[in-house]
């Protein structure tokens, strides 16, 4: 079993670089975030699980821990594929769970910036909330990377964010405080704005990746009060043209928009990432799916900036 070369934590903080792995299906390139991955290895036998999703091929057990194996192959295809003994188990480590994808091969690992990384076509993605989440260019090759968080939520629909994790704060008031955020998967954004709204955080701006909301932000007239434009920043790790890294060094750094208390909200939140987001100057950072705890911790951020403007 070999450790994963898991470089990407250990990249200059705030540059808007991604180490993308590089594997095939098919014939067909794809990738991954290298920060999400702990581990590859030689498939291995699977016990299969009786009611699971199509996808879900079984469990293995490759040292002590029971991990699930996703036929990724068969997910994307819709179909039973022939496994080769020579596939790759690629061990990822996101939302606080270790799960193994079945995959043809490994390429390589090719770092590239955030902005080389596009948005694909609906029709290529598989619609609005298809799972190819960017499409880059890495050493000549197209490569189609994938929204594993998507594909996750898909099969375990229990493992992500959960609406009714709010009816669990008890009564909640309306708040009209305006919260910009950064989240590039469609489906993981209407999650979060819905379970927001619900939590009575009625006032809520959206932005596909941390460029838009960047630009948004310096296009605030000079004029303009700060609070009443933008109260905190929600924003996650893994987008297309900036990533929230990059966004939290642009913010903590200037000195016009760092009073802003900002939040990083991110499926890939490690003792590693967490040292580099308080580098960067994060007032918090949240694992998803833990959309109960970012309201607790939004409520907190929010009356603290207030009760640091009232008069001594």
């Amino acid at each position: 079993m070999a450790e994963a070369h898991n470089s990407g934590i250990l990249l200059e903080s705030g540059t808007n670089e991604i180490e993308i792995m590089e594997f095939t299906i098919d014939g067909n390139l794809y990738g991954i975030n290298v920060a999400k991955v702990k581990e590859i290895m030689i498939s291995a036998p699977v016990k299969p699980m009786p009611h699971a999703h199509a996808a879900v091929e079984g469990i293995f057990k490759p040292r002590d821990e029971v991990l699930t194996v996703v036929d990724l192959p068969r997910y994307l295809n819709g179909v039973p594929g022939e496994k080769g003994a020579k596939d790759i188990f690629i061990i990822t480590n996101f939302n606080k769970m270790f799960i193994a994808f079945r995959v043809h091969s490994v390429v390589r690992i090719s770092r590239i910036s955030w902005t080389d990384i596009r948005k694909p076509d609906k029709a290529v993605s598989g619609g609005a909330e298809g799972v190819a989440t960017g499409i880059a260019q890495c050493d000549g090759d197209l490569v189609t990377i994938l929204d594993f968080e998507r594909i996750v939520a898909e099969i375990a629909p229990e493992t992500s964010i959960q609406v009714e994790e709010i009816d669990s704060l008890g009564p909640r008031v309306r708040n009209d405080q305006p919260i910009w955020i950064a989240e590039d998967s469609v489906l993981l954004s209407k999650m979060i704005e819905n379970s927001l709204k619900k939590a009575g955080y009625v006032n809520l701006r959206m932005y596909p990746n941390g460029q838009e909301l960047w630009d948004g932000l310096n296009a605030l007239p000079e004029s303009a009060d700060l609070e009443s434009a933008v109260a905190l920043i929600i924003t996650d790790i893994e987008m297309p043209q900036m990533d929230g890294h990059r966004l939290t060094k642009l913010v903590k750094d200037s000195s016009r928009f760092k009073v802003i208390p900002l939040i990083i909200f991110s499926s890939l939140i490690s003792e590693e990432m967490r040292i580099k987001g308080r580098q960067l100057g994060a007032d918090e950072q949240l694992t998803k799916p833990e959309i109960g705890h970012l309201v607790d911790v939004m409520d907190h951020l929010l009356i603290h900036a207030a009760m640091k403007k009232m008069p001594d």
